[in-house]
C-alpha cells in the first residue's frame, strides 16, 4: 500500500494535536509527518505514538519541499487563505478545518458518512473543508431520517463546550472556578468569552450579524443544506456552557409526515458513526462525559411532539475536538486516500 507524507498546519493547537492522537488510532499509511506552525513555535515537539517530532516554520515553500500529499489546516482562518493554496499548488489535498472555504462553491464540504461522493471534487481547488463542529454533528442525525422520512425545518439549540474557543476557552473556566473557589471570582475579568462563564451560560458564540443570528448559527444554516444538498428550514441558537469537552444539542425536527420515535430510533440505530442511548425512565440518555474522547454521535431523548405527529425532539451530544474537527478531517482523508487506489 501506497504511504503518504502528511502536513499538519497548526500543530500545536488543540486541534491540531487531535490530529495527531487520531492519525496514530487509526493508522493511516504514514511515509512522512510534518507539524507545521508559526515562527515562534519551532522546535517544539508534538507526539505521535511513541515518537516525538519537531515542529517546523510553516512557509509557502514548505509543502513542495517536504513532498507534502496530505495538509491538514487547523490554524485559523487567515493562516487557511493564505496558505491552504499554496499547499494545493503543490499537489497537495488540503483538509481545511477552518470556516474560510466552506461556503465557496467549488470546495466541497464534506462529513463522510453523509456525503462522501463529494470528496470527488477536491481536485477543482485542491481543498476540502472540514464544517463546523456542531453541524457536523447534526447532519450525521439528521441525513439518515431524511432519506428516512424527509425533513421539512430543523430547529437546533446547541450546547457548546469551552474547549470550542480552544485552549484559552477551557483555560478561563478552570481559572474562574479556582477563583469561585476561593471567593476571589470578582477579581477574572472574562477575555475568552464575552461574559463569564463559570456558573454562568452565555446565548452568544461569535459575533451578532445584521439578522440577529450570530455567525455561528448561520454557519449551522447554510453548511446544513450544502453538505446534505438539501433545501429544508433550518433556524439555530449556539449557547455556551461551562463544560469542558464535548457540544449538546437540542433538535426539534418537522418531517413530511407522521414519524412515531420508535420509528426514528430503529433508523438512527442502524447510523453510521451514530450511538443510541435512550432510555429515559433508566436514567439513560447522551451526556458529555459519555461522548468525550470518543469518535461517536450519540443520540437520544427521542420523543414526538405533543401537538404536532409530524414532529420530533431529540438529544444528541459528540466530542466537538474529535467528531467536530479531528476525526471528521481524518476520516475525510481516510475516504480520499481509498479514492486514489
Amino acid at each position: 500500500m501506497k504511504k503518504f507524507n502528511i502536513a499538519v498546519v497548526g500543530a500545536t493547537g488543540a486541534v491540531g494535536e487531535e490530529i495527531f492522537r487520531v492519525l496514530g488510532e487509526r493508522n493511516l499509511p504514514i511515509n512522512k509527518l510534518v507539524p507545521l506552525a508559526s515562527a515562534r513555535s519551532v522546535g517544539k515537539e508534538v507526539e505521535f505514538g511513541d515518537e516525538r517530532i519537531k515542529v517546523k516554520e510553516l512557509t509557502h515553500e514548505i509543502f513542495e519541499e517536504e513532498n507534502i500529499e496530505i495538509a491538514f489546516f487547523s490554524a485559523g482562518g487567515s493562516i487557511s487563505a493564505e496558505f491552504a493554496p499554496s499547499a494545493a499548488r503543490a499537489g497537495a489535498v488540503v483538509i481545511d478545518n477552518t470556516s474560510h472555504f466552506r461556503m465557496q462553491e467549488d470546495v466541497p464540504l464534506v462529513v463522510p458518512e453523509v456525503n462522501p461522493q463529494d470528496i470527488a471534487l477536491w481536485e477543482k481547488t485542491g481543498i476540502i473543508a472540514n464544517p463546523n463542529c456542531s453541524t457536523i454533528q447534526m447532519v450525521q442525525v439528521l441525513e439518515p431520517l431524511h432519506r428516512a422520512f424527509g425533513i421539512k425545518r430543523v430547529d437546533v439549540s446547541t450546547y457548546q463546550a469551552v474547549s470550542g474557543a480552544g485552549k484559552k476557552g477551557m483555560e478561563e473556566l478552570v481559572t474562574q472556578m479556582q477563583k469561585f473557589f476561593d471567593f476571589s471570582l470578582e477579581e477574572c475579568e472574562p477575555k475568552a468569552f464575552p461574559h463569564r462563564i463559570a456558573l454562568n451560560v452565555i446565548p452568544h458564540i461569535d459575533v451578532f450579524l445584521g439578522n440577529d443570528y450570530t455567525k455561528e448559527e448561520m454557519k449551522m444554516v447554510n453548511e446544513t443544506n450544502k453538505i446534505m444538498h438539501s433545501d429544508f428550514a433550518v433556524s439555530a441558537t449556539c449557547v455556551r456552557v461551562p463544560v469542558l469537552r464535548s457540544h449538546s444539542e437540542a433538535i426539534t425536527i418537522k418531517f413530511a409526515r407522521e414519524v412515531s420515535a420508535k420509528e426514528a430510533q430503529e433508523v438512527l440505530r442502524k447510523a453510521e458513526s451514530v450511538v443510541l442511548i435512550d432510555n429515559p425512565q433508566e436514567k439513560s440518555y447522551p451526556m458529555p462525559i459519555i461522548a468525550t474522547d470518543r469518535d461517536e454521535t450519540y443520540v437520544g431523548r427521542i420523543r414526538v411532539d405533543n401537538y404536532d405527529k409530524r414532529i420530533l425532539h431529540l438529544w444528541c451530544v459528540a466530542d466537538q475536538i474529535r467528531v467536530g474537527a479531528a476525526t471528521n478531517a481524518v476520516r475525510i482523508a481516510q475516504k480520499w486516500i481509498a479514492m486514489q487506489s
